[in-house]
């Protein structure tokens, strides 16, 4: 009978890691830890970073220091080697005279360039406790500096929700301190940490491993980087967007050269060049791993088409210019020759991914058997910087048959199948019964078919998730799943399903957007989220149209439900509205994500409504409240 501890690698676990170091790769090669060491200044000791306010940790690398050891059975030991390149190198690291580093402070780099007369930041991290901790590194060791300008390199929140670390939003506002970021870059950021912010947010936690502790049975790694700061967040609107390649800016007496490459590995993302220092900056479509074409946190499917071509475009405009490349995670890549020989390969690992998953797909396979089947040419899959530790390989080949075909594979048995309680409920009544699929999954079990065992139980715990027995028999096959996975998100979701199934779904506080990252979002987006809260089934029947006059910018908007969908339209007043709300942006934007309620707001005179007051508390109870950790391998709970 299993039981709820983490248990040891399986003879076979242990044996497939093994096989690993006798595979394509070469080990003795240490190229990458002598690079991700160079140019090291210094860190701070311990690796911890806390938050001023509560004293709360936000980030820690102390407890990752078992990782100066051999991989033991129970991880690949290939992404051991990954988790030490990214945990075990930490601080403050030269690039080039002039340009510098913060790595491992989160999960991505911050980096610092010195201008005339302070620091051009880029990507100020996820939180602020991290991005302001890095700045404090750089002007303890390198001088004090104000900061000058900021770019922000893509759309997602490890490259921009720490801004408020290192800037005072009024600055930016008043545009004493340029703040560059590529078109389009406000609304795809919120788009997706809004709008399916809570979703993406619950997967997040299994893919960085938030649920794990650090540990030789546990957490290792994110691939990505070492670890994702559990800081404040904010959000800055820009003031200075890029919108074409060729484009340049001077910025503290720093000229730099952009390109864009949207829909890569962001929707809004740019790369540039600095003439100066004769580097090259690679933002995140290029990293010492595979990407994800397909993010298992979710997100819209990237076009590895487009990303091939996108770094294809670097070499065109830069490669005979470059003498160093650096980006967003890991560490930099010196001399033109190395660094265009990484660049191709890298190019052309998503362009093989891209073509190989279409031809399967062209021959009929389906994205299961497109991803069963692809293997990367050896001259790419021996090049450490290809390897899955963030990507996946059979990932990215569903993403591609996806983004071409969707997930239906024209097989009309597949077009309309039972959700997973329900299907769960049938395949165990025709399998017969729990008892006997249990015991046929140990026996696969001992036999090491832990894909196997994962997928037949889920269908028993579906259909009952009462029956620990096979709660405990999945979570021994992820486990092992998890051991055997090089690549960190791969291991940190199947780990974190071991936990759950072992211990129930964590506690976790509800889903609030800071302060720091309302007073930055534009009201569009707010209205958006709104609309994907609703609860259309309980708004049936009701008409309403409210007017919304905002005291400090003198906007107004109209918001109306009816056919259960909520429209709003900015400049707009209805002549006959339900009622009428008078209040400052911010505190509309605290009210709508429930950080502060309507009663107080009118207690501190901060709310004035006109009309039916009541109407719109009836709205207020449309909305739904999204539970921050639903159950992910077990069911969901039951719908009407």
């Amino acid at each position: 009978m299993s039981d709820t501890n983490p248990k040891e690698a399986s003879l076979i676990t242990a044996a497939a890691n093994a096989a690993v170091m006798d595979g394509v790769l070469d080990f003795s090669d240490r190229q990458s830890f002598e690079d991700a060491g160079r140019g090291f200044i210094a860190t701070i000791d311990p690796i911890t970073i806390t938050r001023e306010s509560d004293g709360k940790t936000t980030y820690d690398l102390e407890a990752v220091k078992f990782l100066e050891g051999e991989a033991p059975a129970t991880a690949n030991p290939s992404l051991w080697r990954m988790a030490q390149l990214n945990g075990l190198n930490h601080g403050l690291f030269e690039v080039v005279p002039g340009i510098y580093q913060v790595r491992s402070f989160d999960i991505a780099n911050m980096t610092l360039i010195k201008g005339e007369t302070g620091w051009i930041v880029i990507d100020p991290l996820t939180s602020s406790e991290s991005s302001a901790a890095a700045l404090a590194l750089a002007n303890r060791e390198l001088g004090e500096r104000p900061v000058k300008a900021i770019i922000i390199t893509h759309s997602h929140a490890d490259h921009f929700a720490g801004t408020l670390g290192v800037v005072d939003p009024a600055d930016v506002a008043s545009g004493k301190i340029p703040l560059v970021t590529p078109v389009g870059f406000t609304q795809e950021s919120l788009s997706e940490n809004v709008l399916a912010g809570p979703v993406m947010q619950r997967r997040a936690t299994y893919m960085y491993g938030n649920l794990l502790k650090p540990d030789p049975k546990a957490f290792l790694t994110t691939g990505l980087g070492a670890a994702l700061s559990m800081g404040t967040t904010g959000f800055v609107p820009p003031n200075d967007e890029i919108c074409e390649t060729g484009e340049t800016r001077v910025l503290d007496g720093i000229e730099i050269e952009f390109q864009m490459t949207p829909g890569t590995e962001a929707p809004a993302e740019m790369v540039f060049y600095f003439p100066q220092f004769k580097a090259l900056c690679m933002s995140e479509i290029t990293s010492h791993h595979m990407h994800n074409v397909y993010t298992p946190r979710g997100a819209q499917v990237r076009d590895a088409l487009a990303w091939s071509a996108q770094i294809n475009e670097s070499i065109d405009l830069f490669g005979d210019r470059l003498e160093v490349e650096f980006a967003s995670h890991h560490w930099p890549i010196w001399g033109r020759e190395r660094a265009v020989d990484y660049l191709k390969k890298q190019r052309d690992l998503y362009k093989y991914v891209h073509d190989q998953s279409l031809r399967l797909a062209n021959l009929g396979y389906n994205k299961e058997e497109v991803a069963e089947q692809l293997e990367l040419p050896a001259s790419l899959a021996k090049e450490f910087y290809n390897r899955d530790y963030y990507g996946a390989l059979a990932a990215n080949a569903k993403a591609v048959y996806v983004k071409y075909l969707g997930h239906f594979d024209g097989n009309p048995a597949n077009l309309f199948p039972h959700p997973p309680t329900a299907a769960g409920a049938r395949y165990v009544k025709f399998m017969g019964g729990a008892d006997n699929v249990i015991a046929q999954a140990r026996q696969s079990f001992d036999e090491g078919d832990y894909r196997w065992v994962a997928e037949v139980l889920n269908h028993v715990i579906m259909a009952d998730e009462t029956n620990s027995e096979a709660k405990l028999l999945a979570a021994d096959a992820l486990e092992q799943l998890g051991y055997q996975a090089e690549s960190g998100p791969w291991r940190n979701f199947y780990l974190c399903g071991a936990l759950e199934l072992r211990h129930g779904v964590p506690e976790g506080r509800p889903l609030q957007v800071s302060e720091g990252m309302a007073a930055g979002m534009p009201l569009e987006n707010l209205f958006q989220a709104m609309a994907v809260r609703l609860n259309g089934p309980k708004a049936d029947g009701k008409t309403f149209a409210f007017n919304f006059e905002f005291t400090d910018t003198k906007e107004s908007y109209e918001l109306t439900l009816e056919n259960c969908v909520l429209n709003y339209f900015p400049g707009r007043s209805n002549p006959s509205p339900t009622a009428t709300l008078k209040l400052a942006t911010l505190d509309f934007k605290l009210l709508m994500l429930q950080v502060r309620d309507a009663a107080t707001l009118m207690g501190e005179g901060k709310l004035e409504i006109e009309g039916e007051a009541l109407a719109f508390a009836e709205l207020a109870g449309f909305f739904d409240k999204f539970n921050p950790r639903w159950p992910i391998v077990t069911p969901r709970p039951a719908w009407s």
